[in-house]
């Protein structure tokens, strides 16, 4: 699910971003009133797209303070099971180096 929100809010800033290059670029080719209104739109553009980044980045760092939390807490639970876990990846891994 976090992946899922993580996408779409990369997919919506990567939007907001080019829509308010467009309105920038746009902008430079005009004068006065139309100039300003359409600057105006793309740091509103802008800062939505800052907006949303940040908000995943602040629901990100929960879901991992979450996980972390959760992990501490099997570990606790379960100490000779995460050992036994532990040195079986370390297996694992000494294995598949030793082989190269």
């Amino acid at each position: 699910m976090l992946e899922q929100n993580i996408s779409t809010v990369n997919n919506d800033v990567k939007t907001l971003v080019k829509d308010a290059q467009a309105l920038f670029t746009a902008a430079t080719a005009l004068t006065g009133e139309k100039a300003d209104e359409l600057r105006g739109r793309g740091m509103r553009a802008l800062d939505s797209a800052l907006a949303k980044a940040h908000e995943a980045q602040i629901s990100a760092v929960a879901a991992s303070k979450e996980a972390a939390k959760q992990a501490d807490a099997y570990v606790k639970d379960n100490p000779w099971r995460s050992v036994a876990a532990a040195a079986s990846i370390g297996l694992l891994v000494g294995v598949i180096i030793g082989r190269k």
